[in-house]
């Protein structure tokens, strides 16, 4: 797919190869034009970062020396984690403040509903009474 217009790659999360990389960041600075690649990183990422380095080094772009100076990868251990990726926890970007509303929100309605089945079923049971009296 190409996408016309991008200009930024945000990596939330580190490819597990230099290959996949290239493709990941591929998707800015098509046709000529310039673009901008970031990519966050852990200390769990750190043997995945020297070839992704390199291929940063080769564009001609700035690498910080403690990444250059990463061990090497071996090949076993690349295979492990292209078959498989690092986990990690799940990463929320809604604000607090907005969580705390909602889970307010959803209290609030639930509430109601029980309000209005107790409603509901007090009014049948009034029903039921009036049938049974008469």
């Amino acid at each position: 797919i190409d996408f016309k217009g991008v200009n930024m790659v945000i990596n939330y999360d580190l490819p597990t190869s230099a290959v996949e990389y290239i493709h990941r960041i591929g998707r800015t600075g098509r046709a000529g034009h310039r673009g901008k690649a970031v990519t966050f990183f852990t200390e769990d990422d750190k043997p995945l970062l020297r070839s992704i380095a390199n291929v940063i080094q080769r564009a001609g772009c700035p690498v910080p020396d403690y990444i250059k100076h990463l061990p090497k990868l071996q090949s076993k251990q690349k295979k492990k984690f292209i078959k498989k990726p690092l986990t990690r926890e799940s990463i929320c970007t809604t604000p607090k403040c907005f969580l705390k509303k909602g889970k307010r929100k959803m209290k609030a309605t639930k509430e109601n509903i029980k309000e209005k089945k107790k409603v509901k079923e007090d009014k049948q049971g009034s029903k039921l009474q009036t049938v049974s009296e008469s």
